[in-house]
């Protein structure tokens, strides 16, 4: 059963799994969702007993590619969710589907019952509590999928990610955004026609392709579960208004992917997204 996390009127926040109602201490802050800020990165995640290698290393050289827009899915799990590992395995097959930009961000707020989450951040936590707070609700849970930023898919529904995804293929969006890598930079360029009502938030992130983790307590004790594109970093780079073209450089030091999404404040509507492979 999906897992949530409900704001309790006695200001205590509770985990919710089937008929069992476990109290998990004091609420965490619903302020503003917080983000890596420009030239900071979000640390990335320590080394995973019996964790197998990752697809890409930050080392390895990186071919010369173009940048391809597509349609952003963010997935909110967490390896002490017993109910994620559909959704991850899911997010497995999503990476590979053409136009899609599919994004797996690890909350940490299961942490606390018996398994920390290798790859959880709280900034990411930050990040699902604004989308609630977007939509006038006071409720996160896990697995969640949001898709283009606005149509929230609860729990584990291929069905339901399908029906959003064919709403929003291809890519309805007045803007053309590229991405281009020299060097530790990333030359990012956006032009949109006709101009764009109100401004944008430009912000980068970075992931790691796949990782296979052995979970070793917690509620998926003893389970093996393969992630796919993990991020571990995920900064505001400049704000544009969309008027005049956008050309602008941020550091993306390293061969991991790069993503650029374009998003109204809310969070609400990705407008453009662009990844660098």
């Amino acid at each position: 059963m999906m897992r949530q996390i409900v704001s309790a009127a006695g200001g205590l926040w509770l985990g919710l799994a089937g008929a069992a109602l476990a109290q998990s201490g004091p609420a965490p802050d619903m302020g503003a969702a917080a983000v890596a800020p420009p030239g900071r990165a979000v640390a990335e995640a320590p080394p995973v007993p019996g964790a197998k290698p990752s697809r890409d290393s930050d080392t390895a050289p990186m071919p010369a590619t173009a940048s391809e827009q597509g349609v952003v899915v963010e997935l909110y799990t967490s390896q002490g969710c017993s109910s994620c590992p559909p959704a991850d395995a899911l997010m497995e097959e999503l990476v590979t589907q053409p136009g899609v930009i599919a994004l797996a961000l690890h909350v940490d707020y299961w942490d606390y019952i018996g398994w920390k989450d290798t790859f959880a951040n709280p900034r990411f936590t930050d990040r699902q509590k604004a989308y609630a707070r977007a939509e006038g609700s006071r409720m996160i849970y896990t697995p969640q999928m949001i898709v283009g930023g606005r149509e929230r898919i609860v729990g584990h529904e291929p069905g339901q990610l399908s029906d959003a995804l064919r709403r929003r293929m291809p890519p309805k969006s007045p803007v053309r955004l590229t991405v281009e890598r020299q060097g530790d930079m990333v030359i990012i360029r956006a032009e949109a026609d006709p101009p764009l009502s109100r401004g944008v938030r430009v912000q980068l992130v970075r992931y790691q392709p796949q990782q296979t983790v052995e979970i070793m307590g917690g509620e998926n004790a003893g389970q093996i579960v393969t992630y796919s594109n993990i991020v571990t970093d995920w900064q505001v780079v400049g704000e544009w208004p969309g008027t005049a073209p956008l050309e602008l450089q941020a550091p993306a030091p390293g061969a991991a992917p790069v993503v650029v999404i374009l998003q109204n404040e809310g969070p609400a509507d990705i407008v453009a997204a662009a990844a660098l492979r």
